[in-house]
């Protein structure tokens, strides 16, 4: 309650021709109001006030608590916040719980025998008195005031909560030049860090001349260090991949619809394959990723390195329905899928009644590394054949490709992979639990005849791989 002079604001409860009303929108000179009942009104400001008087007592909305900020302050400054509350609280109306909370109001903060200003006034005098640093009328009124737009979190000294700047204490037009510098010489020779500092030097005299001294040689390194990105800093190499500005891994890309834009690159598996040769080795695999959906769309293992058929078969892949295998569940199938044109795409295709479920895209851009097997005459013929635009990421800027580089789904790693390449068609995939270890199996001591299962850890080498016979 305020016994000042009323303000109305959307949110607001006000009591008008003997009910309680709540301001909806306000629009003009008009205030829509709207009862407990479910009625709604729409009267003048003008009329509203003369009716409400000019002591009206108008309610206004408390802010919502924003617990999860609040939650990231330190313990001692939640334990303070919660204090203010309850002072805050009794000031307003005379509880220290809230209305309707309960219990008795002390005298000098009832609202009936004391005005707002003189409340603040006792409130400030008993903090003094009980060891509050510094409090006076002004204190209580800009708590009282932040608690009321903020919330409990309005109550929380900000002073815990903010971050340190990564320039410190030193001068922002100093942090400015420095940046330019560090800008000016991307695609240069990079030299040395103390050859930046003369350039820096000529940037501050040629901006505000002799007002702004250069820092000390080791505050100027720590300062490089800090603002220099992965490209620019003289003593990193010059081909370090480098990052967005903001320090996100992988550049935005926008895609509203399914197939507008697909990613695609091959890499090598931490998996060990047995090929037909007998010899085991590191299977590749290319992939495709859908940017607006991030559903794999078609995916190629290959048992040596990919090659441009292979980059072109992912085409096909993605624009030919994939059959279903009679082992697998129908919960895979594509007759149990959900969407509402499911009769209308058996019209169209009626491979997609026996076909898994999955995607069947034709891309409208592909967006791919400059390797050879993309710019290829064979891939860059079929994309022409279907009307895909090939579109080649900039060079060595492996985060133009972030999504199909880091996949954000779960689970896109396997821990164990079963792989056998055959002479009659191209590799099987087989996935199976991981054996017990050696500990509790027995390892076969002879040559491998079955199958080559390994446990790559993620973030190190590949280990050697642990033979076991086929269950």
């Amino acid at each position: 309650m305020s016994s000042g002079r009323p303000v109305v604001a959307v949110g607001a409860h006000v009591c008008f021709r003997g009910l309680r009303w709540q301001v909806v929108a306000l629009a003009g000179q008009r205030v829509h109001l709207t009862g407990e009942d479910g009625g709604d009104e729409t009267v003048l400001a003008g009329h509203l006030f003369a009716v409400l008087g000019a002591r009206a007592e108008v309610e206004q909305p408390q802010a919502v608590p924003r617990w999860g900020l609040f939650e990231t302050a330190p313990a001692a400054a939640r334990k303070k916040a919660l204090a203010w509350q309850r002072h805050v609280r009794e000031v307003e109306c005379g509880l220290p719980g809230g209305p309707g909370s309960g219990g008795s109001v002390r005298p000098q903060y009832d609202p009936a025998r004391h005005t707002l200003a003189e409340r603040e006034q006792a409130k400030a005098e008993e903090l003094t008195a009980l060891g509050f640093a510094r409090v006076s009328r002004t204190t209580v009124q800009r708590m009282r005031l932040a608690y009321r737009k903020q919330g409990l979190w309005g109550l929380v000294d900000h002073r815990t909560t903010r971050g340190s700047s990564p320039s410190g204490r030193q001068d922002e037009r100093v942090v400015a030049a420095i940046k330019d510098v560090l800008r000016k010489q991307r695609g240069r020779s990079k030299g040395t860090v103390s050859a930046l500092m003369p350039r820096v030097a000529q940037v501050l005299q040629d901006r505000h001349g002799a007002s702004v001294p250069m820092p000390a040689q080791a505050t100027f390194y720590r300062l490089v260090r800090q603002f220099a990105g992965p490209a620019d800093h003289p003593a990193r190499p010059t081909r370090t991949p480098p990052i967005t500005e903001d320090g996100r891994g992988h550049t935005p890309t926008v895609a509203l619809q399914p197939g507008e834009q697909v990613q695609i690159d091959a890499t090598r598996l931490d998996v060990l394959a047995l090929f037909d040769d007998g010899t085991l080795g590191r299977p590749e695999m290319a992939i495709a990723v859908d940017v607006s959906t991030r559903a794999i769309l078609a995916a190629v293992l290959c048992p040596g390195g990919t090659q441009a058929v292979d980059a072109a078969l992912l085409l096909a892949e993605m624009a030919v329905p994939h059959p279903a295998r009679p082992t697998w569940p129908d919960a895979l199938r594509f007759t149990h899928t959900q969407l509402p044109a499911y009769q209308r795409l058996l019209a169209l295709d009626e491979r997609l009644e026996q076909a898994a479920a999955r995607p069947v895209v034709i891309p409208e851009t592909i967006i791919v590394d400059r390797g050879k097997i993309f710019l290829s005459r064979t891939f860059t013929a079929a994309c022409e054949s279907l009307g895909i635009s090939v579109q080649p990421a900039p060079p060595y800027s492996p985060t133009a490709k972030g999504i199909v580089h880091h996949p954000p789904w779960p689970g896109c790693r396997t821990r164990s992979v079963l792989h056998r390449r055959t002479a009659a068609g191209p590799a099987r995939r087989v996935a199976r639990p991981l054996p017990p270890p050696p500990s509790r199996r027995a390892a076969s001591s002879g040559p491998a005849q079955g199958c080559a299962v390994t446990q790559p850890d993620v973030g190190r080498p590949l280990r050697s791989p642990a033979t076991y016979p086929c269950p």
